[in-house]
Parts: structure tokens; sequence; C-alpha cells
């Protein structure tokens, strides 16, 4: 009986693949990459011929044993026109209202998640959005155990219609780039709020990663030991412990003036179920980033790092690892930008302290190792449009333009101007003095209010840390204390909520948080988010 039903599967199977298919990606309104080798693929029957059409373009293959089949188109210049794309097998397929542009991955959590109607000035800019040439392929949210062959998702152009929907960092990103290079621009969209950038990454890059050993152990653990019915019960008592905590803090709040108002806590999350989760090692990798590997692609742009903060350290390796995971499985050592995390209150009172450990700012230093080390990488430093209370900032317009100005620069030769804010390059101890060198000084240095420089702190070898004094000398920064006369480090924004930072350069772009001390970070040793609630170093 068992031979029977396997001989009847095995003859029902081509059957089940008769016709040609496309991934997702490939559908009406997408746009395809110029000047490059661009790969077109997907599924048939076992030995079909296929035939691919595009322009002046036939290119014949014919499937392997496996029923696949790729093709690749010859490089294209930029074409505005649309055209159509056929495939030709037991069936045809055209793909519709297809332009040859610049197509770039935007990915993260929540803040390139984030979409137009959610940010600032939404209303004006929905209005605005007369963009047919922009087009946007939102990737549906979808975790995967293994990596996927296939996503849902649909090419849109940003029209009033439709613009709100898409990511906003992405959309200003990908306008600013079409308003200066005149061509058509793709955006595919992969993001998912609260994830960590493990999930990004594939299973093969993780486990050659030592860094993630720990991690990967806990997650198996974990899997192993769930309990529904436990771990809803727990949640439920975490949650009720939260809601007293939040009415006290409410009802004391109510009798005291705004700018003494206590910040309510962050809600509890339930436990991650790991069959459904989207914080599991790979698996938005596997149901997000692989269903789209080899499309041809210009470049990445990153915003993410929220959910990591609290393994700050580990970051400076994982980020560097999915990054070259991806160039790896693109075969394609391809530009990727990173967007610094944002100021924000984080939380926690704003203190006026110097010396105070923070993993935000911990986090926002591994983003930029990572840029300033890694080939053809890149930062847009954003530490003075971020809100307090909101980890969501609104000027998401500006973050776009900020990431374009990279993109602009170093892909597109359009060098006539400074891209990025200052960043720290070096420096060297003088006596009672730190002089402390940059890049991206731009036309110079200054304060963004023209005031004095403001959020500098300096320590001696105690590791006392101290507000210092300030100022710009040409191209450089001098920093002092006369409490502090064998200094050995300064730092500058760095906090979470750096109130009054200050240092530009001349083209208004702000200057990152940096350290010029080696001391060990609060979050070293964190490599689990199962281990994340233990106490913070000093």
């Amino acid at each position: 009986m068992k031979k029977h039903l396997i001989i009847c599967l095995l003859a029902a199977a081509p059957a089940l693949r008769a016709e040609i298919k496309l991934p997702a990606v490939f559908s009406d309104g997408m746009v395809l990459q110029q000047q490059q080798l661009v790969r077109v693929w997907g599924v048939g029957e076992v030995g079909e011929d296929v035939k691919v059409a595009f322009g002046d373009q036939t290119h014949n293959t014919v499937t392997d044993p496996a029923g696949r089949w790729s093709v690749t188109l010859n490089p294209m210049n930029a074409n505005a026109s649309p055209a159509e794309l056929v495939v030709s097998g037991k069936n045809k397929i055209t793909v519709k209202n297809v332009l040859v542009g610049e197509v770039w991955v935007c990915s993260g959590q929540s803040n390139m998640q984030w979409t137009v109607k959610q940010a600032g000035n939404p209303d004006a800019e929905i209005a605005a959005a007369n963009h047919p040439q922009i087009r946007m392929f939102n990737v549906e949210r979808s975790p995967g155990a293994t990596p996927q062959a296939d996503c849902k998702g649909a090419w849109k152009e940003a029209t009033s219609a439709t613009a709100g929907d898409f990511s906003a960092v992405g959309y200003y990103f990908g306008r600013h780039l079409h308003q200066v290079l005149k061509v058509p621009v793709g955006l595919i969209n992969t993001s998912w709020g609260g994830t960590r950038i493990e999930a990004w990454t594939s299973r093969e890059a993780l486990e050659e990663r030592p860094c993630a050993a720990e991690m990967l152990a806990d997650w198996k653990d974990h899997a192993g030991k769930w309990d529904a019915v436990k771990e809803q019960a727990a949640f439920d008592k975490r949650m009720s412990a939260w809601q007293t905590q939040v009415k006290k803090i409410d009802e004391e709040n109510a009798t005291l003036p705004a700018g003494k108002k206590k910040t309510r806590p962050q809600a509890p999350r339930p436990s991650d179920d790991p069959a459904k989760t989207p914080h599991h090692p790979s698996v938005l990798f596997n149901g997000m980033v692989a269903p789209l590997i080899p499309y041809g692609i210009k470049g990445a742009i990153w915003y993410q790092g929220e959910s990591n903060q609290k393994r700050a350290f580990q970051y400076q390796e994982l980020l560097p690892t999915m990054i070259n995971d991806w160039r790896k499985q693109w075969v394609d050592a391809f530009p990727f930008y990173i967007v610094q995390l944002a100021n924000f209150g984080n939380g926690r009172p704003v203190t006026k302290d110097a010396g105070v450990a923070d993993p935000w700012v911990e986090l926002q230093e591994a983003q930029t190792l990572t840029a300033q080390t890694l080939d053809k990488c890149g930062i847009a430093i954003i530490n003075d449009i971020g809100e307090l209370n909101d980890i969501h900032p609104k000027n998401k317009q500006e973050v776009g333009r900020r990431l374009a100005l990279w993109a602009l620069a170093k892909d597109y030769g359009k060098t006539g101007s400074e891209y990025c804010g200052p960043l720290y390059l070096s420096s060297v101890v003088q006596g009672d003095k730190v002089r402390v060198q940059f890049s991206h000084t731009g036309t110079g240095l200054k304060t963004r209010d023209g005031g004095e420089l403001k959020h500098f702190q300096i320590t001696g070898a105690d590791k006392k840390w101290v507000w210092a004094k300030a100022k710009i000398e040409g191209n450089e920064v001098v920093v002092w204390s006369e409490s502090v006369p064998q200094p050995v480090g300064v730092r500058y924004a760095w906090a979470s909520w750096p109130e009054g930072a200050n240092l530009i350069n001349a083209e208004g772009l702000p200057a990152s948080c940096f350290r010029t001390d080696d001391f060990l970070p609060s979050t070293l040793g964190v490599v689990s988010p199962f281990k994340e609630n233990a106490p913070a170093k000093p």
C-alpha cells in the first residue's frame, strides 16, 4: 500500500509544478537594477524549456532536476518607460509596467517599518506623493523555520493613494535619490518592529560566531522547556504587577508639575513562543530576506538596534556578521548604510551626572564602529532629531535624506558636499587637555546654537567622570577640566538623551557620540536575550 501511494505521489508531482512560476518580487510594477547583471528565476516542470524576454533581450534555459530555472539579463541603462517582462514555458507570464533604475533594500525594526502616515507632516506628504517612478515592494511579515523560496508582497507606485503605507525612511531615502538622479527607484521594504538583529541573520552565519553560541544554546533550551499554559500564567502575573505600578505612577504624576513627572516603565512582553516568535535567530532571514536573494539591488539601508541595546557590545560583532552574511548570500559586496539610533529618553529619568553607564549609547557606538571599519558602509547620525519620550522620532524625512547623502556621495559620484557629521578619528593628551581630531568636518566645525560646546565629559585614571569645558580650534576640539589635571579619556554625547549636545559641521550635520577611552563597556558579557535583565555593570 505504501509503495503504491509513493508511486501515485511521484506521478502527480510534475503536474503540480506544470506551470512556470515567478517569485512574488517579480510582479507588475517592479524595478530592475540598472547597469548590473540581473538574475530572473522561478520554478516549472522538470526539464521544461523556459524563455525570458525583456526589451531587446531573449534568454533560454531548461529547468533543473528540482524544477528550478534562472537566466541572467545583460546590464541595462535606466529606463522610465514601462516595459513588459515575458516568461514563457508551457504557459506564459507577462509582468507589466517594469522600469529599470536603482533598487535598494530597506530593513530593520519599527523605525524602518514606520509608515509615512505615522511620521511627521503626513497629510501634506501623502497629498504630494505623485512619483510613479518610485515603487515600493512591502514584504509581508512572516518568520520561517528554514530559508523560504518565496514571500508575499506587491509593488506599489508612490501615489497619494499608496504612499501612506510606505516605509517612511525608505520612501524619503528613495525620493531624494530620485530627485537627484532622475531615474526610477525601487525600494524593497522588509522590516518588522521590535525585532533583533540575530533574527535577520542566517543560521549558518550565526553558528560561525563564538559570540552567538550562548544565545543559540539558550534558544534551544527555551524551545525544549516551552509550556504555553505556564508561560501565559507567568505573563499575566507580570502584567498585573506592571498595571499596579503604572496606576501608582499616574496617581503621583497627577500631583506633580510637568517637569517632574515620573516616566512609566515599559509594559512587560510575553515570553517568546519559539514556534511563532519573530525574535528567534534566523527566522526573519529565512522568511523575509532569503526569498529576495539574488534579486538585483544597488545596496541596503538599515534602521535597527533598539531591541539589541542591552547586548550592545555583542552588536559590535553581530552587525558586521549580518552585513557580511547578506553580501555573501547575494554574492555582492553592496553598499550598506546604517541609521545610528536617535537620541531618546529610553524610559529613564534624564540624569545630570557624568559617567553614567548607558546601553543605548553603547549600541550607537557599535553602529558607528561598524560603519567606520567595514568596507562600503556608512552611518546617518540623527542624535539631533530624537524625541525624549517617543522611540519613534517623527522626522523621518531627514533620516532618509541623510542616508541618501551617503549613497549619492559614495555610489553615484555626487561628491560636491559633505555627507556625514563629524566622526571621532583620534586624540592626543597635551598636559591637562585632550585634543580631539575628526573626519567629516566639512567646511569647518561649529555649534548648532552658536554657543559654547556642551555635553563633553572627561576623566583621569580614577575613572571619575566630570563635565568638561571644550572649545573648537580649527578642525579639532580641545577638552579640559580644572578638576582633572591628568586626563586619560574624553566622551561626547555619551547618553541616550545627551541634552544640549551641539557639535556639528558647517553643513549642519551633527557629530556622533564618541569616547577616547578604552574602559570596559557596561554591556560586556551580555550575549543572550535570556540574560539581558542581569544588573548592568557600572
